[in-house]
């Protein structure tokens, strides 16, 4: 149940123990009886890894085939969506989150299916290491999950918003798309950056969440576990 890193004997550094501890704790909040959407990362791993150690009588919907995977690995029920239809809580990491609660999502290239499972429920947790709060997003980049049909004119769109050039990665999504990466500077007003994004035929979805989704952060640092909670929903 220890990830590879681990396995192989190489030495756990100070922020990968912080990590543990951080995705233990979100596990804590899940208790017998709940609906839970479990996501995809290294930090959000430990929070599964808890939670198929203690065994709650709970069902779960995943956000990535890895996610789904793991958990089933570990003994834990997990469910489609629809099956599940609504949730008590959902845990997930996040690639950047700003002062208020707005998160950069997609490094795992999960964002579409992260943000479904988020959007199920009013309590959805982030687990993260210290690193990535930042004053504003952006510098991580602005995943996207696009359609094959047309991704040079989708890009340029996106460059017309004030992109540099939009990269395209190797790798697809669960869902078989294309995963590129706009390349914006600090973004002033996510919301406004999000709402323009989706409004560009062709992206399936973006990795912009707004803070309003977020009911509080989790925060792994050298100095031990802390919560922001967001008291401005």
């Amino acid at each position: 149940m220890r990830d590879a890193a681990r396995r192989m004997g190489a030495p756990r550094t100070p922020q990968d123990e912080a990590k543990e501890a951080t995705g233990r704790r979100a596990a804590d909040m899940v208790v017998d009886g709940m609906r839970v959407g479990l996501g995809t990362g290294s930090t959000v791993h430990w929070t599964i890894v808890a939670l198929g150690e203690r065994r709650p009588d709970i069902v779960c919907t995943a956000t990535s085939v890895q996610t789904h995977e793991l958990a089933t690995s570990l003994g834990l029920r997990v469910v489609t969506p629809d099956e599940i239809g609504g949730l008590d809580i959902a845990i997930d990491g996040a690639d950047e989150v700003d002062p208020r609660f707005n998160l950069t999502k997609g490094g795992g290239a999960a964002h579409t299916r992260e943000k479904i499972v988020a959007a199920m429920t009013d309590r959805f947790v982030v687990v993260v290491d210290e690193s990535k709060l930042v004053p504003a997003l952006g510098p991580f980049g602005t995943p996207l999950e696009v359609l094959d049909f047309a991704p040079g004119t989708v890009a340029a769109a996106v460059e017309r918003l004030g992109s540099g050039p939009v990269t395209t990665r190797d790798r697809r999504t669960d869902n078989g798309n294309l995963v590129m990466d706009a390349h914006f500077p600090a973004l002033e007003d996510p919301p406004a950056m999000a709402a323009a994004l989706a409004a560009i035929p062709g992206i399936v979805e973006h990795g912009i969440f707004p803070g309003s989704m977020v009911e509080r952060v989790i925060v792994a640092g050298t100095d031990g576990v802390r919560e922001l909670v967001n008291d401005r929903r």
